[in-house]
């Protein structure tokens, strides 16, 4: 059995590229990992910070509520 010409060389060419493609970048499930454990942080972090947050900001309003801010001195402007 010949094969034509036309064949041999498509052949040739498609074991050439077979042999030269490498897996050395990522892949879209490596990014979709990738991502999933950046947002798996951030949850994390917002959890362990929100209290936090949360309590600067009722202390805060409370001050502003009850006056606090008004006493700043003027030592800023000279």
């Amino acid at each position: 059995m010949s094969v034509q010409p036309e064949v041999a060389v498509m052949l040739s060419y498609i074991r050439k590229v077979a042999q030269v493609r490498k897996d050395d970048g990522a892949s879209a499930v490596e990014y979709g990992l990738l991502v999933a454990a950046i947002a798996a942080l951030i949850v994390i972090i917002v959890f362990a910070l929100g209290g936090l947050v949360r309590g600067i900001f009722k202390d805060t309003c409370d001050k502003i509520k009850s006056g606090a801010a008004t006493t700043v001195t003027q030592s800023c402007t000279s």
